[in-house]
């Protein structure tokens, strides 16, 4: 597809399908009869790619069956156990860079399944991350992730909130350019139980990812070199006392400690939110009125800074293909094609970062050339927000420290415990586990 198309191709729907009609058709192999079992991850902001895979099979003759579609957490759970009961036998699954390292044994190394030619077109750093031990285990989806700040603009444009707001904090109502300010903003601005200031998820790896990100920004780490867990320094009390600070001022939903991607998500399109920090998939939920009370009153700004950095905490997802799987062609072609420049053109569409380098060329040219500043707004803080991406450490142990972890930021958080007492309860749990697992 040629760069002048794909351009055309992003600034309209109508134009991509009859691209794609015509230019995959003899493609993607042809698979009559056979049905590809797949464990996807659910959302509303994947539902867009799921529907071109009616196009793959109209292609190649097979059928998909997905069998299980929920959120990344649960898939994790439920691939896990599907390990333990030697019931692998389904042939793609949703991935994520965080989560890659986990699954010994179950993808298969796509490096001799895929091209050289088709590896190369994505971005390098995406295969890289997608490549565990020598073994590419992944192809990247237009689901680049790193969380900047959606905000509702109309906040910043009342003169009588802004001058309440001087009189109280002593300097200008604005867009926040610091997690400081966020946290004052979000008092400030929340009138529960009808508007809230901002959210978090507050469960899972969701929460100690956030958790991560901030102890980064405050000039510590979560681990040290030697994998010994360090986030009971100074400056994770720091991060952790910011969670605390706004779910005691009643300034995010008294839910917030049951609350994962989909439920903030939902929450700041019902427009009962002021600030959110959220993933680039939702940015194009955000602002449509079919979808979102807050559609037309969204801004988009480059994540707040910490005490040292801005937050950060990145990865991508995904799709594998199980070493289980009866017909590996016909998966890896599927894979293919959910990952293919088509349909990251597509997924990127509605606000997802592609991992594909000539998808990003022509997301950035299509925003500057077009009529869609929201668009153009978003990108830009978004590719502003990737300079400072870092990822989880890439350790099996990741998932299970989360694990560890969670449920004590939730008793600091709720006031069971104080942050000091849940940092370091946290910390001698993970020391324990790392000991075990041979780090020192």
């Amino acid at each position: 597809m040629r760069k002048r198309n794909i351009i055309m191709a992003l600034m309209s729907s109508a134009a991509l399908v009859a691209v794609t009609d015509s230019a995959i058709a003899s493609d993607w192999g042809s698979f009559d009869g056979v049905t590809v079992e797949a464990k996807l991850i659910g959302g509303q902001q994947y539902e867009a790619l799921y529907g071109r895979i009616a196009e793959w099979e109209a292609a190649t003759g097979a059928t998909v069956n997905i069998i299980s579609k929920k959120s990344h957490f649960e898939i994790d759970k439920e691939i896990k156990s599907d390990m333990a009961a030697g019931t692998t036998n389904w042939c793609v699954g949703s991935n994520h860079s965080s989560f890659a390292p986990q699954y010994e044994g179950l993808y298969v190394d796509l490096k001799g399944l895929v091209s050289e030619e088709s590896i190369a077109e994505f971005v390098p750093g995406n295969i890289k991350a997608s490549t565990v031990d020598g073994e590419l285990l992944m192809l990247p989806r237009a689901q680049f992730d790193v969380s900047v700040l959606y905000y509702l603009k109309s906040n910043y444009e009342d003169a009588d909130k802004s001058a309440a707001f001087k009189a109280e904090y002593g300097y200008d109502l604005a867009v926040p350019e610091t997690w400081a300010q966020v946290k004052d903003q979000a008092i400030f601005f929340a009138d529960p139980p009808n508007f809230y200031g901002t959210q978090y998820a507050g469960k899972d790896e969701a929460i100690v990812g956030r958790f991560y990100e901030m102890v980064v920004a405050e000039g510590g780490n979560y681990l040290d070199e030697n994998k010994k867990p360090i986030f009971n320094s100074d400056a994770g009390q720091r991060a952790l006392q910011w969670f605390v600070d706004l779910y005691e001022a009643n300034a995010v939903p008294a839910g917030t400690t049951s609350y994962v991607w989909d439920d903030l998500g939902q929450g700041f399109a019902s427009g009962t939110v002021a600030l959110n920090l959220d993933w680039p998939g939702w940015a194009g939920f955000f602002n449509d009125p079919e979808s979102s009370k807050a559609a037309g009153n969204v801004g988009v700004a480059i994540q707040p800074m910490g005490s040292v950095t801005r937050t950060g905490w990145s990865g991508h997802h995904g799709f594998s293909v199980t070493n289980d799987c009866t017909n590996k062609e016909a998966a890896v072609s599927l894979v293919n094609f959910l990952t293919s420049e088509e349909s990251q053109l597509a997924e990127s569409a509605g606000g997802s970062l592609p991992t594909r380098s000539a998808v990003w060329d022509a997301n950035v040219k299509a925003a500057q050339n077009g009529d869609d500043p929201y668009r153009a707004e978003a990108l830009a803080a978004f590719a502003a927000g990737a300079e400072y991406a870092f990822a989880v450490p890439p350790i099996p142990e990741w998932g299970e420290t989360t694990n560890i972890v969670f449920p004590e930021l939730q008793a600091a958080i709720v006031g069971d415990k104080t942050v000091q007492e849940a940092l370091d309860d946290a910390a001698a749990e993970v020391d324990e586990l790392m000991r075990e697992s041979g780090y020192y």
